[in-house]
């Protein structure tokens, strides 16, 4: 459960990224599956959104999972799940770092995330499978493994605790203006 100064600057971050897009509160929320009341509790840091539901948000905002949370000082967690942004590059292209704990017999069903989104995980301790749902692989101990994350993907233990780092790499965004004509 999140406390209120988390929920507070999320609810902001949304708002700001919603307005800035030009989305209304009825068009993010149908796109993202909310009922429009429970994205506007979330704006006003009133709701307690799931990570799943803070993912969904960032998919459709076309912004980076790690942009909704980056204030937020905090480990976020739920279903045997504990996340933290560790560092966020504003490079191009755009790299967020994560830190993650997976509970002992958890299974982490992630959904597409931006196009061209590839995923890095090394694996801390214990023991992890990892990758694009249809392929899960084995992880090693310090070995990495890269696989897109545009495509449903998942993380799942067994009866040990994981910890791992994520390095989420968004595509190369193009560097011309979009929608200028010279």
């Amino acid at each position: 459960m999140m406390n209120k100064p988390i929920l507070g600057s999320l609810g902001r971050n949304i708002q700001k990224m919603r307005m800035a897009k030009g989305l209304s509160l009825s068009q993010l929320a149908q796109a993202a599956g909310l009922a429009k009341s429970n994205l506007s509790r979330i704006e006003q840091g009133e709701g307690n959104p799931t990570i799943e539901t803070i993912w969904r948000l960032a998919i459709y905002l076309d912004t980076p999972f790690g942009d909704l949370i980056a204030s937020l000082e905090s480990t976020m967690g739920e279903n045997g799940i504990q996340v933290q942004l560790i560092d966020q590059g504003l490079d191009n292209p755009r790299i967020d770092v994560y830190w993650m704990s997976c509970a002992p017999n958890t299974v982490r069903q992630s959904e597409p995330h931006i196009a061209g989104t590839t995923e890095t995980v090394t694996l801390i301790s214990g023991k992890l499978l990892a990758g694009e749902s249809n392929d899960l692989r084995h992880l090693e101990i310090g070995k990495n493994h890269t696989f897109a994350a545009d495509v449903p993907h998942c993380y799942q233990t067994d009866d040990s605790w994981a910890t791992l780092i994520i390095v989420i790499t968004y595509a190369k965004q193009d560097d011309t203006i979009q929608g200028v004509q010279s």
